[in-house]
């Protein structure tokens, strides 16, 4: 990863070890994860006049009416999805500022990730290759349409929330594959669907807050 990216200060390694420091107290226990999160430096997912609050366990606005969750969302969500297995295909729907995108692919042999926001995907895919990611793979499109082309997936994570998830995303799971979303209107609740040989079951966890789950593409 490029040393330019180290940070100093509020941005520094030291800061970035001080957040997982934290997650681990607040209950992320998959290692995996922590180390993952270790070595992205989240500050430079987010705007440069907000970089000194990157590490804060805060969401934090990136344009567009989007945000970057928090620190423990992101770990929480990337837990959930991990559920200490070997993944291969993860769909993400949601790219925004590529951050939760950049945890994934240290945990994911493959990540296809969709952002109906152009800009914000043009952003993110300058990010990712001054990182040296190369097992992301973005798309611009409608998330709730998945990725049919390069299905099935091991597991999905949503980072916007919905009322409902699409039949269509969800036969895009592996038998045995799970995904993570927030959902609900006014009460938003993170929830978990695992699919088996007989169908799908769903999982309400602890309430969240995230911004809407849209349909269409934005060009510009």
């Amino acid at each position: 990863m490029n040393v330019r990216h180290s940070g100093i200060g509020m941005t520094s390694q030291r800061t970035r070890m001080r957040m997982i420091e934290r997650l681990r107290a607040q209950g992320i226990a998959d290692e995996v994860i922590l180390s993952a999160m270790g070595v992205i430096p989240r500050h430079i997912f987010v705007e440069e006049a907000l970089a000194s609050r990157a590490y804060e366990d805060v969401s934090l606005p990136i344009n567009y009416g989007q945000t970057i969750s928090s620190p423990w969302i992101v770990a929480r969500m990337s837990e959930l999805l991990h559920a200490n297995s070997d993944l291969g295909k993860v769909l993400e729907i949601g790219t925004g500022c590529g951050y939760q995108t950049a945890v994934l692919a240290q945990i994911a042999q493959k990540v296809y990730s969709i952002e109906r926001i152009g800009p914000l995907l043009t952003r993110t895919r300058i990010r990712l290759q001054e990182l040296q990611i190369r097992n992301v793979h973005l798309r611009h499109a409608d998330g709730l349409r998945g990725l049919a082309e390069a299905a099935p997936f091991d597991g999905i994570i949503m980072t916007a929330v919905t009322t409902h998830v699409p039949a269509s995303l969800l036969e895009q799971l592996v038998i045995g594959g799970r995904m993570i979303f927030p959902k609900g209107t006014q009460k938003q609740n993170l929830c978990i669907i695992e699919r088996n040989s007989q169908g799908y079951t769903e999982t309400i966890l602890e309430e969240v807050n995230f911004v809407p789950l849209l349909s269409g593409v934005v060009k510009k």
